[in-house]
């Protein structure tokens, strides 16, 4: 699965990268968490990013606490699912990032967390869909996930999952409503691992507190006293 990733570049970055304008203000993020409001890119304005907050809430399931909306949906079957097939079909969206976080057990009470990143520390972006509906008091939400697929060789060493990573040259196919389901499930597939690296960084990504720098900050591995070190 992928429960928390990054977007530590500035506004100007991100609008550069995916030629997009972004009307609202926007600060690095770098521990963004399910229900947090964050930019993506739809296939209804491509032009644009637009706010929209991270997971969906089924309609079988519209009055479960925020605990039970679903922030990722498995590539293989995104097509096939009646809860998602909808908005696979008609409302697929770009998350941007640049990186993401999983966690490697270490023993039976230990977790280390992991950073996945490109390799020059590129932005890029998440393979979603989204979705739209009114809320309790009659406010229209805006919700999406992120579809996941089997590791490449660097994230299996620490997960069994990974999001779908497109590349530059998918995205705007991802975007555009006249691709085909056949070529759309052809790019839901892991991202080269040779373009990929990962590195430990801080248990303080542990907490969907804190959001600072330090986060992202390469660090040692764990010693057996649970110690790290920060690189700079």
């Amino acid at each position: 699965m992928c429960g928390r990733y990054s977007l530590s570049k500035s506004k100007i970055d991100l609008e550069e990268r995916f030629q997009a304008e972004m009307l609202a203000d926007f600060t690095p993020r770098y521990n963004i968490a399910p229900t947090q409001l964050v930019p993506v890119i739809t296939s209804e304005s491509p032009k644009g990013f637009s706010f929209f907050y991270w997971g969906i809430t089924p309609d079988f399931g519209q009055n479960k606490p925020v605990s039970q909306k679903l922030i990722n949906a498995k590539a293989e079957t995104v097509h096939e699912k009646i809860s998602f097939k909808s908005s696979f079909e008609k409302r697929r969206c770009l998350v941007p990032a640049d990186g993401f976080f999983e966690w490697k057990k270490l023993g039976k009470k230990t977790k280390i967390p992991h950073r996945f990143t490109l390799r020059e520390d590129n932005l890029f972006s998440f393979a979603g869909i989204w979705e739209e509906y009114e809320g309790l008091s009659g406010e229209i939400q805006h919700t999406f996930l992120i579809l996941t697929t089997s590791p490449n060789e660097v994230v299996s060493e620490v997960h069994d999952r990974m999001p779908v990573i497109l590349s530059k040259e998918n995205e705007k196919k991802w975007l555009d409503k006249y691709s085909s389901e056949e070529d759309l499930l052809k790019m839901l597939k892991p991202y080269p691992a040779e373009l990929m690296l990962s590195y430990t960084v801080s248990p303080m990504v542990n907490s969907v507190q804190n959001d600072s720098p330090g986060i992202i900050r390469r660090t040692s591995p764990m010693d057996q006293f649970g110690n790290y070190t920060l690189f700079g």
